[in-house]
């Protein structure tokens, strides 16, 4: 069995100031740690660039504890073509709503849902109540084309375990403490365009080459075989980065590496608004 961690998702962003704006005066998250690189990711962590580019890990409480979201940030891209993809991260907290009207965010609605949407598109489902978990990020939504096909990866392959589902839909975790992953199936074709994102769990190293194992003799897709990551400074980490069968992007890191990369930066929020202060937009 695979002993995750859900840790984070990925977003590609066009203009780190609004960003910075919505995710802590809007959201309430604090950022955490903040990496600049000089050139792409061996692993493509900032999307099929080769460019110098940031990274910006923000959430409601440290890493080691918290599901949070990695913001990523090409230098000279101001723009990613959204797709169908990505449907959306889900909150549950008392707050956010009403700081939203103080300071005039627009909130949406979805049938009765409410979502706030970030300055590149992305969906923020907010639920006007305290989480029952630990953590206010509740679930990450991914859209599919076959519900069948996907829970026979993720649950088959991936050892997720399903905590509900309906005919269009499944919720599922590797520890229902967690942060959850829910799977909603659509029927127009699947377009993951430009703004891809990415699911990242921990896992102990010695599951790694067990995970590659078995996705290697199940013919399923490994986008990036087991490589090591340096970060200028700090912890360098092993990953491997799978390809699920809509192509949704799956990291798996070693929790080893990652527990000492991500220790909260109390500096980081200083290191951001000075490189913030240099992006062209201000």
């Amino acid at each position: 069995m695979i002993p995750g961690r859900a840790l984070h998702y990925v977003l590609k962003i066009g203009d780190r100031a609004k960003n910075i704006h919505f995710f802590k005066n809007i959201l309430g998250m604090k950022v955490l740690r903040h990496e600049e690189f000089t050139e792409g990711c061996d692993a493509q962590c900032n999307g099929p660039y080769d460019n110098r580019w940031s990274k910006t890990m923000i959430g409601f409480g440290p890493e080691s504890d918290f599901f949070v979201v990695e913001l990523t940030y090409n230098y000279g891209v101001k723009t990613y073509e959204l797709g169908n993809d990505f449907g959306g991260i889900t909150i549950h907290d008392k707050d956010i709503l009403s700081r939203a009207k103080n300071l005039n965010y627009e909130i949406s609605k979805d049938g009765e849902r409410e979502f706030l949407t970030s300055p590149d598109g992305y969906k923020f489902f907010i639920e006007n109540a305290e989480s029952t978990s630990p953590d206010k990020v509740t679930k990450v939504t991914l859209h599919c084309t076959n519900l069948k096909q996907s829970l026979e990866y993720w649950v088959g392959l991936l050892d997720m375990k399903i905590l509900c589902q309906e005919d269009n839909s499944a919720t599922l975790s590797y520890d229902e403490k967690q942060t959850s992953l829910e799977l909603k199936e659509i029927s127009d074709p699947l377009n993951r365009a430009k703004a891809y994102g990415r699911i990242a769990f921990a896992v102990p190293a010695d599951i790694q080459p067990q995970i590659d194992e078995k996705i290697k003799a199940n013919k399923g897709t490994i986008l990036t075989p087991l490589i090591s990551l340096d970060t200028p400074g700090k912890a360098t980490v092993q990953v491997i980065i799978l390809g699920d069968p809509d192509g949704h992007e799956i990291c798996f890191v070693n929790e080893e590496g990652f527990s000492e990369l991500s220790k909260v930066d109390p500096k980081s929020d200083e290191s951001l608004e000075k490189y913030i202060k240099k992006d062209p937009f201000q």
